[in-house]
């Protein structure tokens, strides 16, 4: 089987919104200034990610010379995300009251409420704490109304073969730290030899600080979008991944 071409675009749902802006970057200010200080813990402030580029990836895709990215826009320019939420919710409401007898037939569908982001903690992606590299805040998602708003539209994707499957879950997602972007040897637990090796850390300190950390609270999504790989400076500094088509929840209604 020849090897899956490398990802060019990423369907997602941006989290950087008027309402949630200064919430991220209040947050993400505070917790740069703690863990680059050499009194704390000393990692490097290019492992920091800029507050632009905080999104949630339902799904990568694979669009060399940009062939099939028309198909996936036009896909994206059809969901109804309102109608999509109801349906997860009015099901949920359903599973809730199957043990009733009598059904109401002048119910009316299910009007949901708007879908809102709260992200609280810090986990490694890595299962070795004391080798970490990225560090992400999870969704807060008691009911799995998110989840499931997601992995319908990563499904969706996937079944018009726009969006390669995955043998891995859906894991929703903000990443905060990542080393990658950490350049020479710089920072405590980095090694360089022939050829670099990724620069780790020790983050079991780092998540306890951080474990029950709010970064943003009840932020409603606002929009979907593809994107295309490699976050570029913006003008005022901060980063930002290129939009190549976005939709607002209210689209289609």
């Amino acid at each position: 089987m020849p090897p899956r071409p490398p990802p060019t675009h990423f369907l997602c749902i941006p989290l950087v919104t008027s309402q949630s802006r200064q919430q991220l970057v209040s947050a993400l200010a505070s917790f740069g200034s703690d863990v680059t200080s050499p009194q704390s813990f000393g990692l490097p402030a290019e492992a920091i990610r800029p507050v632009g580029t905080l999104h949630l990836t339902l799904g990568v895709m694979s669009f060399p010379r940009n062939e099939g990215l028309d198909k996936a826009t036009e896909l994206l320019k059809t969901l109804a995300p309102r109608q999509i939420l109801g349906s997860i919710m009015g099901a949920q409401v359903q599973g809730k009251d199957k043990d009733k007898d009598v059904v109401d037939p002048h119910q009316q569908p299910l009007q949901p409420p708007p879908l809102s982001v709260t992200l609280r903690g810090l986990h490694s992606m890595q299962p070795t704490l004391s080798k970490a590299a990225v560090l992400y805040s999870p969704p807060v998602d008691p009911d799995g109304v998110l989840h499931k708003f997601c992995a319908s539209l990563k499904q969706t994707f996937q079944e018009a073969g726009v969006m390669a499957e995955e043998d891995r879950p859906l894991l929703l997602h903000a990443t905060i730290l990542n080393t990658i972007y950490v350049k020479g040897e710089k920072g405590a637990g980095g090694r360089h030899g022939k050829r670099r090796e990724r620069f780790t850390f020790d983050a079991r300190d780092i998540l306890d600080r951080y474990d029950d950390f709010v970064w943003m609270k009840d932020v409603p999504v606002e929009k979907i979008a593809i994107c295309r790989m490699g976050a570029k400076k913006q003008d005022d500094g901060d980063e930002a991944y290129e939009v190549e088509a976005e939709i607002d929840m209210d689209h289609n209604q």
